[in-house]
């Protein structure tokens, strides 16, 4: 369940390293996030699988997040945080802004509050809050530009 069903090995199969299996997990996020966008679900099935991916998150990811630890290959919490970046948007434009904002503010942890959570909150807490304060600023972003057009 933390790797999202062994998508978070493949980098580690692939390039002999854990580097890049968030995106693998954002992928999942994403994924569902189009396809409830496609359907034309209401914002709160959004909502509904950012809760569930977030929870599944904050349990899976405990056994392997002792003393800050984050393994690479965890991706799960990527899930949540690229299906909370989506909650609400019903436009295809603001999507893909959400989604890359969302995945970019959680590489490279510049924005304020990323790095910060999970450098200070403890387990899997830390390991899920990065992902989800980075999916907060792509959330924003893909309001802003829907609330333009």
């Amino acid at each position: 369940m933390a790797s999202c069903g062994y998508l978070g090995f493949i980098p580690r199969r692939l390039w002999g390293t854990d580097s890049g299996a968030g995106t693998f997990g954002a992928a999942v996020g994403t994924g569902a996030g189009a396809v409830l966008l496609a359907i034309g679900a209401p914002w709160w099935c959004t909502l509904g699988a950012a809760v569930v991916a977030t929870a599944l998150s904050l349990w899976a990811a405990a056994p392997f997040s002792a003393d800050h630890g984050d393994p690479g290959w965890v991706c799960i919490d990527e899930t949540a945080g690229a299906l909370l970046a989506l909650v609400g948007l019903t436009m295809w434009w603001p999507f893909g802004v959400a989604a890359v904002v969302a995945r970019l503010a959680d590489i490279y942890k510049v924005l304020p509050g990323v790095a910060l959570a999970e450098r200070t909150l403890p387990g899997s807490i830390g390991v899920t809050a990065d992902d989800l304060v980075a999916g907060l600023y792509g959330l924003a972003a893909g309001w802003a530009i829907m609330a333009v057009l």
